[in-house]
């Protein structure tokens, strides 16, 4: 017999798309689904760059809130937007198959990022984005981009900017791929930890609803997006640091890409490595960024100390 299930999730373009995409899901195994829209602290500030806000959770608090009110059963978010520590209070259930995780290059004008002039102007609202833009193309003029995904589209068209950079996975669900001129290699850009994949969070112990939607958990996308995220927390981030990183789970191997940059471009470090562990793995790599000089880059974009790990 089916369930009544409510899903609560942002109310942007995107992720609605992405709650109705669960919800059509769990509805073809006759369960009743409804969506709540839940204005977060995030959708609310649209005239800051998000670097400059700061607040951990800011696109989630208000969805985990509804959600430990009994007030939905669910929530369905980006995975790169969960911080990596959740509070006792609630689980990632589910993580779904994972879409593309690489940025793109949307321009009307360039066919990819090597090809923009000296001072074009550049629209991108994340800091990982712009400080590693800014190690291969230091004459650029990065400018902040808010919105959802139509209205930064629409901001490249009408000309206030010579290209934009956009999520793979975003444009692709949304269909609207129709100026991605290059998908950045990883080599080039990394991405956000956790980029690409959707998570469900529910509360911590609800066996039921754990159970109802266990046929969405992808093997593959939680153990990759786990390191990830474990490097991502090994090193202190949120989710807007200039930090990416890109783990490849094959023939029973994790490899993991990471970088850390400071926001101008100038220190660019990288570092990769393979093992079967992903929290060992992403916590590894995260110490090691962190003792090749992560540490200092961070400690200047929080204004305070990064804690470096102790030798053991």
């Amino acid at each position: 017999m089916g369930l009544q299930l409510k899903i609560g999730s942002r109310g942007s373009q995107l992720a609605v798309w992405q709650a109705s995409h669960i919800a059509a899901r769990l509805r073809e195994r006759g369960h009743e689904v409804e969506i709540k829209i839940i204005h977060t602290t995030g959708d609310k500030i649209t005239d800051v760059a998000l670097a400059k806000v700061g607040a951990k959770g800011m696109f989630t608090k208000e969805i985990e809130d509804a959600l430990a009110a009994s007030e939905t059963d669910l929530a369905v978010h980006s995975l790169k937007d969960l911080p990596t520590e959740l509070s006792e209070q609630f689980e990632i259930a589910a993580v779904l198959a994972r879409e593309d995780s690489r940025d793109a290059l949307c321009s009307k004008k360039f066919a990819s990022i090597e090809e923009l002039p000296q001072g074009a102007r550049v629209g991108t609202s994340s800091l990982r984005r712009e400080a590693q833009l800014k190690a291969i193309h230091p004459d650029l003029l990065v400018h902040p981009l808010r919105g959802n995904v139509d209205t930064r589209l629409r901001k490249l068209e009408s000309g206030e900017y010579d290209a934009i950079i956009l999520a793979v996975a975003g444009l692709r669900r949304l269909d609207r791929t129709e100026l991605v001129r290059q998908i950045i290699p990883v080599e080039l850009m990394c991405p956000a930890p956790g980029q690409g994949a959707l998570a469900i969070e529910t509360r911590a112990g609800d066996e039921t609803v754990r159970d109802t939607i266990s046929f969405l958990d992808d093997e593959a996308s939680r153990i990759e997006t786990t390191c990830e995220r474990a490097l991502l927390k090994k090193m202190g981030g949120g989710c807007q640091v200039p930090i990416g990183s890109s783990a490849n789970w094959q023939d029973e191997l994790l490899h993991l890409r990471a970088v850390v940059a400071s926001p101008d471009g100038s220190r660019l470090l990288r570092e990769s490595a393979s093992g079967r562990d992903p929290v060992e793995l992403g916590e590894a790599v995260g110490d090691s960024l962190l003792r090749r000089g992560g540490a200092k880059i961070l400690e200047h974009v929080y204004g305070r100390s990064a804690a470096i790990p102790q030798q053991t």
